[in-house]
């Protein structure tokens, strides 16, 4: 479906290079998931997670089996929700129209890496190495998705690129072991960024779908409703009290303080950049 949304208009090659392109990278996730699947199959019998938690539960958490499934499972999450190295195909995917990427890349499709990972929890909690890795790995990709979204000048990138930010962001929550944080943040996410993609559309539309930033500007007389709406979203997402963003980022920034604080500093510094950009 992601496919053929995004290559809506697919008389622009490029566009429908976007689609392919996004089709083949979570290819690459879904053969590191379905052989998570397969080794799950073998080591618990069964994929249904009532039988698989309550025998995950009487294992010893340093056994490799359990690395090796969680690795595998982020693999599939790395894939689907952009991540550092597969994350290139999430800002081409832009090419859809602009409520498909309120759609696909606020609300539901990136965010369900993140949800397998938290509902899967236990599994990964019986894997310490695992858990570091994610946090690491979630990081970065915010880190430097923000250093990327300071430098775009189409409205679309912009939200694209910081559509990756958060996520990194949520998968440093759930590293550091704030589920609840991470999908805390997963919510308050789909709002504000559904909210900001559907602003810009209406911005795009109003200005006869010009989309470099440095083209536009004192639009605020002009379409006043989309003003409000979208200066509401930007101080959610740079999380400003007592917008939802500020205690989704908050959970997870505490839970990231207690686990390290250098990964606290970090993410405080990203959240900066969020405002910024």
């Amino acid at each position: 479906c992601s496919y053929l949304l995004i290559g809506f208009w697919f008389t622009n090659p490029d566009y429908a290079d976007a689609a392919k392109k996004a089709f083949i990278m979570n290819r690459i996730g879904d053969l590191g998931f379905i052989i998570g699947l397969f080794i799950i199959i073998a080591v618990f019998g069964s994929v249904t997670f009532s039988d698989i938690f309550p025998k995950a539960a009487t294992m010893h958490s340093s056994q490799t089996a359990f690395t090796v499934i969680t690795i595998l499972l982020f693999i599939g999450a790395v894939g689907k929700s952009a991540q550092i190295p597969l994350f290139t195909w999430l800002p081409d995917a832009m090419a859809g129209p602009t409520p498909v990427s309120a759609l696909i890349h606020a609300a539901t499709m990136v965010t369900a890496g993140v949800y397998m990972v938290a509902r899967s929890n236990i599994l990964f909690t019986m894997s310490p190495i695992t858990m570091e890795i994610i946090a690491i790995i979630g990081l970065a990709t915010a880190v430097f998705a923000a250093l990327i979204a300071l430098s775009q000048t189409d409205i679309k990138k912009v939200l694209a690129y910081s559509t990756v930010s958060q996520l990194g962001y949520m998968f440093l929550g759930l590293g550091v072991g704030a589920y609840t944080g991470a999908f805390f943040h997963v919510l308050t996410h789909a709002f504000f960024k559904a909210l900001l993609f559907l602003g810009a559309g209406s911005v795009i539309h109003a200005v006869s779908n010009e989309q470099d930033m440095r083209r536009m500007g004192g639009l605020k007389g002009k379409l006043p409703i989309t003003f409000a709406t979208m200066l509401i979203g930007t101080i959610a997402i740079s999380g400003i009290p007592p917008f939802a963003g500020f205690f989704s980022k908050d959970e997870i920034l505490a839970a990231a303080f207690a686990h390290s604080t250098t990964m606290y500093v970090i993410g405080v510094i990203t959240a900066m950049f969020t405002s910024f950009y």
